[in-house]
């Protein structure tokens, strides 16, 4: 059996707009389930077209998941960021590039001390992203 590290995105109410933008910039199939389509989960009426799971799956493995948290659940996220990495620099750059709209660049994009490209962004749903380039 083979175990695999799935970040898990938590978003107040923008989980959809969120995936749907990480599927423009990474590309791949987004499925959406909101609580609504499992029956409302007890939520009411008003949270119920709340994604209550959403898959991103692209090529490579990458799997991203997301659901939005149910009112006065919600905490701003910190203490952790994305990573991205790999040696495709055209591939990675391109998600940066993507990622980098309406984002908080933490680090730019650039020439690392250790050789690889390396960069920190936040971007506009308040989630850490991290990019590193190897090999080129």
């Amino acid at each position: 059996m083979t175990a695999i590290l799935t970040p898990y995105l938590n978003f107040a109410g923008n989980a959809r707009e969120a995936m749907e933008f990480y599927q423009s910039v990474i590309g791949g199939d987004l499925q959406v389930m909101t609580f609504a389509d499992m029956g409302g989960m007890g939520l009411p009426e008003d949270e119920q077209a709340q994604v209550m799971h959403a898959a991103l799956t692209a090529g490579d493995g990458l799997v991203v998941f997301a659901s939005d948290v149910p009112h006065g659940m919600y905490e701003t996220p910190q203490g952790f960021g994305v990573a991205l990495s790999g040696t495709d620099l055209e591939r990675l750059r391109g998600w940066w590039d993507g990622l980098s709209a309406g984002a908080t660049i933490q680090m730019p994009l650039e020439k690392a001390p250790w050789g690889d490209w390396f960069g920190s962004l936040d971007d506009r749903f308040g989630i850490n992203w991290l990019v590193n380039i190897t090999g080129s």
